[in-house]
């Protein structure tokens, strides 16, 4: 998805596209042996010109027949193998299930029409607001802009490239920050095996949920420092969110799994769900404050 996200921006043709697909294929020189080759291969030459867009606008049709392959697998396992719950207990009796329709069907209905109605706001009332102004100039070779910057959903892994690969800091690798970005996204599918803990929900786990409101709070940090100019203070933040970033896989959820007491696990879905509305019901009962009632005047 992300692929395909980044090769169609560089479809406009304009001077961040242009830069930006500049950029990001020349990170691919950095990899030993083989980064040159892979470079003219993606570019079709030794620079972004005609052949790149060629290359570009093809990928950018052919990826999301792949993504309607990944989509028809999550639907096969929602169906066959069955979803999550939010208590992360298995199933133990038809008591802890509720038909799919209507009560999963409402509920995705009414999460797409939620993204509908944003989605149709900027599209309608503010088609600019999440694009930059230099990408409505025609790419220019011999004009470079201020601060290349890639699209918002980019800007977190854009700063854990720079990183590591721009000579400002202690830390200054070319290939280190190469590795670092494409780290970050691979990371993610080892959470089955790093996350140590037996218990399936974050519900149960107070130190869990500590470290990964952090880890969204430092993600959304990374992506406010990808948007700022690479230098002083904005780098060296960016290496500290960057070390936050992988210690929340590789160490915290690791540890967390031996170190960490959970709370006590119901028995059953049906018992948490009872326990949590008996609780609500709690709330919001009247309170006895021992005093009676005025009687009604006759």
């Amino acid at each position: 998805m992300m692929a395909t996200a980044f090769i169609g921006y560089v479809l406009p043709w304009g001077q961040m596209s242009y830069w930006g697909a500049t950029v990001i294929t020349g990170f691919f020189s950095a990899i030993p042996l083989v980064g040159d080759w892979i470079q003219q291969l993606l570019l079709g030459g030794y620079a972004v010109g005609n052949p790149t867009l060629n290359r570009f606008f093809a990928l950018h049709y052919l990826l999301p027949f792949l993504l309607v392959g990944v989509v028809t697998l999550h639907i096969w396992a929602l169906h066959v193998v069955g979803q999550n719950n939010p208590t992360g207990i298995e199933v133990k009796s038809k008591t802890d299930v509720v038909d799919f329709t209507p009560y999963a069907t409402v509920k995705d209905a009414f999460g797409i029409i939620v993204f509908l109605f944003f989605f149709a706001y900027f599209v309608f009332y503010l088609p600019n607001f999440l694009g930059h102004p230099d990408n409505y100039t025609i790419a220019n070779p011999l004009k470079t802009p201020a601060h290349i910057v890639p699209e918002w959903y980019f800007l977190p892994f854009y700063a854990i490239l720079r990183a590591i690969t721009f000579n400002v800091g202690p830390i200054n690798s070319k290939l280190g920050g190469v590795l670092a970005m494409f780290s970050s996204i691979a990371v993610l599918f080892l959470v089955p095996w790093l996350d140590t803990s037996k218990v399936r929900s974050a519900v149960y786990r107070p130190w869990y949920r500590f470290f990964f409101w952090l880890f969204v709070a430092n993600a959304l940090f990374l992506g406010w420092l990808g948007s700022q100019p690479a230098e002083g203070a904005y780098v060296t933040m960016s290496q500290i969110a960057t070390l936050y970033y992988f210690a929340f896989f590789i160490v915290a959820m690791p540890l967390l799994g031996f170190l960490e007491t959970p709370r006590r696990l119901p028995n059953s879905i049906t018992e948490a769900v009872l326990e949590r509305n008996k609780a609500a019901s709690t709330l919001t009962a009247p309170r006895d404050t021992g005093h009676q009632p005025h009687p009604e005047p006759k």
